[in-house]
């Protein structure tokens, strides 16, 4: 399924753990458009066929390709450069969180997390890019 509405915030996922896709499908569905990847390179592949989000959330261990992985891929490139990327881990070490933020990830959430933190954080990174 690709994204339809160009109204609607757009957010790609990258989870490979089944219950924790449920719970981001399930919660952020119910405000954005929410297309869920096992890893990043079956993300990558979904928009290299022009499917662009507004907004990657990503965890951090992912098979193939993990978040940070995949946003070192997507800073690097002309076309992905500018789509936020959040990170999700539950690695809560300051190395990594800095590694991740370094490479370019607009922001990083340990699990467990509440979901309302989530949501305000997305608020803050699109809030951030609309005004850009």
């Amino acid at each position: 399924m690709a994204f339809t509405n160009s109204d609607v915030i757009k957010i790609i996922v990258v989870e490979d753990e089944v219950t924790m896709q449920l719970i981001l499908k399930k919660y952020l569905g119910e405000q954005y458009e929410v297309e869920i990847f096992k890893d990043g390179v079956d993300a990558l592949a979904f928009m290299q066929q022009g499917n662009m989000p507004d907004l990657i959330i990503s965890d951090l261990n992912t098979p193939v390709m993990g978040g940070l992985g995949l946003t070192q891929q997507l800073k690097a490139s002309d076309f992905f450069n500018s789509i936020p990327i959040v990170i999700l881990s539950g690695e809560e070490s300051s190395e990594m969180i800095i590694k991740c933020l370094e490479a370019g990830a607009d922001d990083y959430l340990v699990k467990p997390f509440n979901p309302k933190e989530l949501e305000a954080r997305l608020r803050v990174v699109l809030r951030r890019i609309r005004k850009s």
